[in-house]
């Protein structure tokens, strides 16, 4: 069941990222469309282009975490004997985990500090840059979790 809402929520990330990319795509043309063909630059385009590369990219990186897609040092794993392999693959698992609450608990707090200043450009709460993060870094510990749950039950994780 854990395994079934992970690969959802990986699978609704790599969608809202799509969908955000096609965003940023739509942002940045209008923006550029305005500066050289209307000569009247759209301020907002440029300061939603910039808030939604954030989504997309902490998006993108929740579901790198899932797929075990992120940068890692697999090469030294094979190398090794297996009893070190399993415990090294536990330990990387635990530092994403560990990674991931703390870069949620922390933009959480910065999220709430400067929740009353405004992007004066779109009219939202500046908060709403450190959101991304929060939910990267709630996701990361989740899909985390999942992995080292396989290892304990010799799983593998089916990538989406």
């Amino acid at each position: 069941m854990y395994t079934k809402i992970s690969k959802a929520l990986s699978a609704l990330c790599l969608w809202l990222g799509v969908a955000g990319l096609m965003g940023l795509i739509a942002a940045v043309s209008w923006l550029v469309f305005g500066r050289y063909v209307l000569n009247s630059t759209p301020t907002w385009a440029e300061s939603l282009a910039l808030l939604m590369v954030l989504y997309v990219t902490m998006f993108g990186v929740a579901v790198g975490v899932r797929n075990s897609s992120h940068i890692g040092l697999e090469s030294f794993l094979v190398l090794a004997p297996d009893w070190l392999r399993k415990r090294m693959e536990y330990l990387i698992h635990l530092l994403v985990l560990l990674f991931g609450a703390a870069m949620a608990v922390s933009c959480a707090s910065l999220a709430e500090s400067v929740w009353a200043y405004r992007l004066p450009t779109l009219g939202i709460s500046e908060g709403w840059k450190y959101i991304p993060a929060v939910i990267c870094g709630s996701l990361m510990v989740l899909f985390s979790i999942e992995h080292i749950l396989a290892l304990a039950h010799g799983r593998e994780i089916e990538a989406i």
